[in-house]
């Protein structure tokens, strides 16, 4: 099983530099208007879809779940290498976790963290930005998931 995300995006070369590198792989189909990714650890399916435009975060966030506290720094440090800035969180308290996590921002503005849970706590308590956001009222729209709007 492969979990499968899409997203819109206004420049799909621009993102397909991103995730390639993100990722650390390239894409395994690339359309004019759409690529994607079909990556085996983590299973994932991640297509890009080319819009007009992209307006708001119907999203809070994406992230990956690491082993260990050294994938975070391996991955960190991997990226950093190729010109993202990083924002780094260690030893936060997020939902109900602590956590040791850095983020990186797509040409969209989609954020994306890599991190790994220390330990469950019963606290909601927020030390991080990955919780503090209001939750985003998605419109659910009937269109098809790939038609042009």
């Amino acid at each position: 099983m492969k979990v499968h995300v899409g997203i819109n995006v206004t420049d799909l070369n621009q993102s397909i530099e991103f995730y390639s590198k993100v990722f650390n792989a390239e894409p395994v189909k690339v359309k004019e208007d759409y690529a994607k990714f079909l990556l085996e650890d983590p299973g994932l399916n991640f297509t890009l879809n080319l819009k007009d435009e992209v307006s708001g975060n119907q999203v809070g966030h994406f992230g990956f779940q690491v082993e260990n506290r050294e994938e975070v720094f391996q991955h960190k440090e991997r990226l950093e290498k190729l010109g993202f800035f990083a924002r780094e969180e260690m030893d936060v308290t997020c939902c109900y976790a602590t956590q040791d996590k850095f983020w990186v921002t797509d040409p969209d503005g989609n954020e994306w963290e890599f991190f790994y849970t220390k330990a469950d706590v019963e606290s909601m308590k927020t030390d991080s930005s990955c919780c503090a956001q209001e939750p985003v009222k998605i419109e659910i729209k009937t269109s098809s998931c790939c038609s042009k709007q």
